[in-house]
Order: structure tokens, then C-alpha cells, then sequence
């Protein structure tokens, strides 16, 4: 019986993506774990600190006081998005002119760059030339998002719902579009209600892609740095200071790249863990669905 033999001439195909890998991804990242363990004092010289910088994070009241701010926030956000993604997606139209039309508008918030979307939301909520921000000004109502926690905090997550909700819509849509028709049909034959079509046949069929966008928008509300630093830089004081932002802030403003690379460290460790429990659940949630 004669062997089969395998080409293995496929990798070299695949060789200029992992060198690109490497370079953009595994060298950077080898490279902050060896700042995470030494010290420098300038000229080139550094000296093996082995987990100080990893201690002194731990136990750095700024660094856990970032962490609420930036739990909190991406909760919000989740907490608004989903439902509001969710609701829009059930009252598009399913086919048709207008079908088309209403996916055309959703997607063209996600079109626009992160600096862009901050800095229309920067001049959007100015008092003074802002149509929002001179709207509630004239209505008697005190926002400053400058000067006021509660204001600055409404306005990032009003802009990041802004921009990414129709990333939810549009998978949502998605899963609804994959409902054959035959559901809505037995539903109608055992006069089910509209609540109990939503909770017995829609919302089952969407939980595989509903589990993708909380992922997405999870990784990427935990990482947001460019849109409330254009908008706030952080302020008032620290009120908007999210991981993202802290950590720059010490890398680049203080230049503690120690403790810097350690931080981007144990951020990217939590992160990871995160997306990997999500995983975990799509991936069981995809079993119990076969």
C-alpha cells in the first residue's frame, strides 16, 4: 500500500502572516515583559527588578480606583447597548427597500474613526458653540462636562452608545434573519403572544450572536482610550480616568515604564480572562443549542 504523502509548501503561505504577527504583536509584547522586570536609570541601562513593579500595581490605590471607573463603565454600557440593540433590531423591517435602508443608517456610525466620533462630541456638548451642550444650557439645566463629574460621565457613555449601538442592532438583525419562518408560523397557531415569541423563538435563536456582540463590545468598551480622551483628557480631576487612559498617562507622561509595562501586563491578563469566560459560554451555549 503506498504512503500518502502531505505538501507541506501550504505554509509558506501562511509564513508572511506570522511574520507580521510577530513583529506587530509577539516582539512588542516580549518586549514590555522585559521592561515588567527591570529598572532603568537612563543611558541604556537596566536592572533586574523582578516583581516589584507587579507589588507596587497591586498596591496602588490609583491603579484599583481606574479599575472601578472602567468596570463601571463598560457595565453601563453593556447594560444600555444590548437592550437597546435588541429593541432596534426587532422593530427593522426584515426585507425589502427599507430593510436595506435602515442597515445603511445603522452601520454608518461605525464607519466613522474613534478621534472623529471624540471630537464631535467634544464640540457637540460645548456650552458655548455646542448645539447640545447651548440646548441645555438655555433650558436651565447645569451641564458642563469640563467642570461637572455627573455631566462628563452622561456625555462618554451617550457617545460611546451612540457610536456602537448599531453594532448589536446589526448582529442581532443577523440571528433574527436566521429564524425560518415555519417558527413564526407555529407560533401563530398556538395564538402565542408577541412577548412569548420574543422569549421562546427570537431571543433563543440570537443568543449565539448576542454572546459575540457583549463579547466585542465588552473587550472594546474595556479598552476605549481615544474617544473620552479627546472628549474629557480624563476630567474633571480623574472622574473619567479609565485604565486605558491611566496607563498612558504613566507611560508616557511620567515615563515610568516599569511599572507602566506592568500595568499593560495585568490589563491585558484581565482582558484576556474575561473574553476567555465568554467563550467558555458561547461555546456551551452552542452545545446545549445542537
Amino acid at each position: 500500500m503506498q504512503q500518502k504523502t502531505t505538501n507541506q509548501k501550504a505554509w509558506f503561505l501562511v509564513l508572511p502572516v506570522l511574520i507580521l504577527v510577530a513583529f506587530s504583536a509577539v516582539i512588542p509584547l516580549m518586549t514590555v515583559v522585559n521592561y515588567s522586570v527591570q529598572d532603568t536609570f537612563g543611558n541604556n541601562q537596566f536592572f533586574w527588578a523582578g516583581l516589584e513593579w507587579f507589588q507596587e500595581m497591586l498596591s496602588d490605590e490609583r491603579m484599583w480606583n481606574a479599575l472601578q471607573r472602567q468596570l463601571m463603565f463598560s457595565g453601563i454600557i453593556l447594560a444600555i447597548e444590548v437592550p437597546l440593540g435588541i429593541f432596534v433590531a426587532l422593530n427593522m423591517p426584515k426585507s425589502g427597500f427599507w430593510s436595506s435602508f435602515c442597515l445603511v443608517v445603522m452601520s454608518l456610525p461605525l464607519l466613522i474613526p474613534w478621534n472623529v466620533v471624540g471630537t464631535i462630541w467634544q464640540i457637540f456638548g460645548r456650552v458655548d458653540i455646542g448645539l447640545l451642550g447651548y440646548t441645555l444650557e438655555a433650558l436651565g439645566i447645569d451641564y458642563n462636562y469640563t467642570q461637572n463629574t455627573i455631566s462628563a460621565w452622561i456625555t462618554i457613555i451617550v457617545m460611546d452608545v451612540w457610536h456602537w449601538t448599531s453594532l448589536v442592532a446589526l448582529l442581532a438583525f443577523a440571528g433574527l434573519k436566521s429564524i425560518p419562518d415555519a417558527y413564526y408560523q407555529a407560533a401563530r397557531i398556538d395564538q402565542a403572544n408577541r412577548w412569548k415569541v420574543f422569549r421562546f423563538i427570537e431571543l433563543p435563536k440570537m443568543m449565539g450572536v448576542l454572546m459575540i456582540a457583549i463579547l466585542l463590545r465588552f473587550m472594546d468598551s474595556f479598552m476605549i482610550y481615544t474617544e473620552p480622551f479627546v472628549v474629557t483628557g480624563g476630567g474633571p480631576g480623574n472622574a473619567t480616568t479609565l485604565l486605558s487612559i491611566d496607563l498612558v498617562k504613566m507611560a508616557l507622561g511620567q515615563f515610568d515604564l516599569g511599572p507602566a509595562a506592568a500595568f499593560s501586563l495585568m490589563y491585558f491578563l484581565v482582558i484576556l480572562l474575561i473574553s476567555w469566560v465568554f467563550y467558555t459560554v458561547m461555546v456551551n451555549l452552542d452545545k446545549k443549542g445542537m
